[in-house]
């Protein structure tokens, strides 16, 4: 018996061959949503995470910053404290100060020479006396820049020619002058120099 098929087999193939790319088709666009789903998940995850992170880093910057506001406070306090100390420490030191002042002056006179007015101001002294020539007042300066640990920076402010008396018709020609000089703390003096001082200045005070 001869069997003959009257149907048509190439559409019935392409329609299966179609059937077969729809399915193939889903299969793969499930897949990929899976895919893209567990992707998205993942990078949700991730963020999230670090969103986490952040904010605890932003904690920890806030907290922080509460203690940089302390440590700030801290070092004001602590510049206020020694600016106290020092100006304590100043005070101290300047009692001293017209003894070495005094000492230093006896010390450093040149003979021919006669201090009319000692005038101080904070460190800076002003010197006014007589002289019996120019060079005695520019001894003076040297012995004040140079041979003083207490004195520094001495200048000169003015000098004039005068007269003084030396009888009923005798005058003599004398220099009025006039220097500027800076008495030193304690704490500006090398300690040598300090040292020696301490006693000679202790004696002026008990005297």
């Amino acid at each position: 018996m001869i069997l003959i098929n009257l149907l048509p087999h190439r559409e019935a193939a392409r329609k299966r061959r179609r059937e077969m790319f729809f399915v193939s088709l889903g299969i793969s666009a499930l897949v990929g949503g899976l895919v893209a789903g567990g992707i998205y998940g993942w990078y949700a995850s991730e963020i999230a995470t670090q969103q986490a992170r952040n904010e605890q880093l932003r904690g920890e910057i806030r907290r922080l910053d509460g203690q940089i506001k302390d440590i700030a406070s801290l070092q004001k306090e602590i510049a206020a404290l020694r600016a106290r100390q020092k100006a304590v420490e100043d005070l101290q030191a300047d009692r001293n100060m017209p003894v070495h002042l005094l000492n230093e002056l006896v010390r450093q006179l040149p003979d021919g020479i006669y201090i009319a007015s000692v005038k101080q101001d904070n460190q800076t002294v002003t010197i006014a006396g007589v002289a019996q020539s120019n060079e005695r007042v520019s001894e003076l300066l040297r012995n004040l820049g140079n041979n003083s640990p207490w004195l520094t920076k001495p200048e000169l402010v003015e000098i004039v020619a005068g007269n003084s008396p030396l009888g009923p018709r005798d005058q003599r020609r004398v220099a009025n002058f006039n220097i500027k000089v800076r008495v030193l703390r304690a704490s500006e003096v090398s300690p040598p120099a300090a040292g020696a001082s301490a006693p000679a200045a202790a004696t002026a005070a008990k005297s």
